[in-house]
Order: structure tokens, then sequence, then C-alpha cells
């Protein structure tokens, strides 16, 4: 793949965004994050593979990207887009719609080609959901974010993140003022770790299997780089959300307690 382009340059309604993200983190909790992308990644073209623990997610890992300073292009949920006021922001700042079930859903991961190719970072949700493990480790992933890597060769950074769900509940906007006052009550820590780039240069796209030994490794990297930020809660997560419902299904590996 030919990396020789212009660097994608972000909307400035993102960059406002990612401020008012940086912002909103602030009053409701304590932002801590850690590791630290290559400059020369930055711009893209890059993946950032996050794992998905809350509603509050986006706008934790907004404001955690603009203290790496990269305005990452989001694939993000077509419910978001349908949103009267919220949907034209998505669309104006490049974000990218994923109509999870519909027919046209593998148009995302085409628009996400494209948009890698043209030397944007990415930011995927590997797990295509907010996770239901009942021990919030991440799950057994989607191929969409491997085989968006596989085909494009832009290097995968896992991002872990821990602290969200403790802002807002699963079920948001039920629920969301008892949530909010209690974060500005309490104002949790949360932390984002980005980690090292996910090695992934044996596989080739095509090859029977090479999508899902991608997905694993991703994943892999993500339960990886998420064991650090939670190391008094190797198990069952302090904060339990009586909202959030329990799908073991998906499990991808239990990590034993630790210390």
């Amino acid at each position: 793949m030919d990396h020789a382009h212009s660097p994608w340059q972000p909307p400035l309604i993102w960059r406002i965004a990612q401020l008012l993200a940086r912002v909103v983190v602030g009053a409701l909790a304590r932002l801590e994050v850690t590791g630290d992308i290559p400059a020369h990644l930055r711009g893209g073209p890059l993946i950032l593979a996050a794992n998905h623990i809350s509603p509050f997610d986006p706008i934790v890992l907004a404001a955690a990207c603009r203290d790496q300073r990269v305005a990452p292009r989001i694939m993000a949920t077509g419910g978001l887009f349908r949103a009267p006021v919220i949907g034209a922001a998505m669309r104006r700042a490049g974000h990218i719609r994923v109509d999870r079930g519909a027919i046209g859903v593998h148009r995302a991961l085409d628009d996400a080609a494209t948009a890698v190719a043209a030397g944007a970072p990415i930011l995927v949700y590997p797990e295509g959901r907010i996770g239901l493990d009942p021990c919030l480790w991440p799950e057994r992933g989607k191929t969409g974010a491997a085989r968006l890597a596989l085909t494009c060769g832009a290097p995968v950074v896992p991002v872990a993140q821990w602290g969200s769900h403790e802002v807002l509940p699963y079920r948001a906007p039920k629920g969301l003022l008892g949530g909010v006052g209690r974060a500005l009550a309490r104002r949790p820590t949360v932390r984002v770790h980005f980690g090292d780039p996910v090695d992934l240069t044996d596989l080739r796209p095509g090859t029977p299997g090479a999508a899902r030994q991608a997905t694993d490794r991703i994943i892999d990297a993500l339960t990886d780089t998420l064991v650090p930020l939670r190391p008094d809660e190797p198990d069952r997560p302090r904060h339990v959300d009586p909202s959030r419902p329990v799908d073991t299904s998906r499990s991808h590996r239990r990590r034993p307690a630790t210390g």
C-alpha cells in the first residue's frame, strides 16, 4: 500500500468536539492517559482498536486522543447518525456510519478502507458492541477491524480504557441524571492506555482463518493492555451496573486473580 499522501485534516468541528469532550470528562472524572502513539503514526494511516464498556466511552476516547494529538475518524453505530443534531455533527466531523444488522453494513468497511487509504486514523471497537462479559474483560471480537487492518496494511494500536462504566449506566440515556450526579460527587478515575502496535505481519488478507487469527490477536492485545489499568479488580469489577445484561456467549478468556 502506498502511504505517500497528504495527511487527513480533521474538520474544525471535530477538533472543537474533542476539546469539549476533555472538559466534560474533566468535570465528571479524573482522566489518566498513559502510553504513547509514535509521532509518525498520529496523522494516520492508523487503526485504534478500543474496548467498549460504557456509553461514555466515545467521550473518554475523544478526550484521550486529544491528549495524544490525534483526531481519529470514529466508526460509530448508525443510530447516532440518525439523531437530528448529533447525526449532522457526526457527518460533518467525518465519522463513519456502521448500520449493524443491515444489508449494507459492509459499506462501512469500504468507507473505512477508503479513509485509511487517504491517510486518516480510524477508531474502531473490535468487539462490535458494549461488552456484556460479567467481569468486563474484552469479548471475542468481530472480524471487521482485522479485515480492515489486513486489507489496508495500517498498524493497529490497542487502546484500553477502564472506569467509564462508573460514569454512565449501560442503558443511558435512562438513568443518565443519576449517573452524572454520582460522577460529579465521586469523580471516579478513568484510565486510558495506548499500547504497542499488534504484530499482524505474518498474516495475509484472503488466507483462510487470517481474519479470525488477527481478531484474536487484537483482542489479546487489548486484554493485555487493560490488565495494568485494573490491578485491584482482576475479576468482577467493584462497580456493578444493575441495568447491564450479562452474556457469556462471546467471552474471549478470563484473567486469573493476580497478586
